[in-house]
């Protein structure tokens, strides 16, 4: 499960061979979230508000380096 960056205690991950559709993981250390790259909605599990926004302000700003990690690692 590659780590693509870590914000303080939250990391942003991208598992490999991962079912669709084209999504991230928010770890912290007192949740997991899964959101949908699309539109940056939590399809599963939960964070801090907090933790979830500084997560998600960054995957905004970087959604093609998400996609393009997306694709590099669930390349079936």
């Amino acid at each position: 499960m590659p780590t693509i960056i870590v914000l303080g205690n939250v990391k942003i991950q991208i598992f490999g061979d991962d079912h669709a559709p084209p999504h991230f993981h928010i770890i912290t250390p007192d949740g997991e979230a899964l959101v949908r790259m699309a539109d940056f909605r939590v399809l599963a599990g939960k964070v801090r508000g907090r933790d979830a926004r500084r997560a998600l302000q960054w995957a905004s700003q970087h959604r093609e380096d998400l996609i393009d990690a997306w694709r590099r690692y669930n390349s079936r």
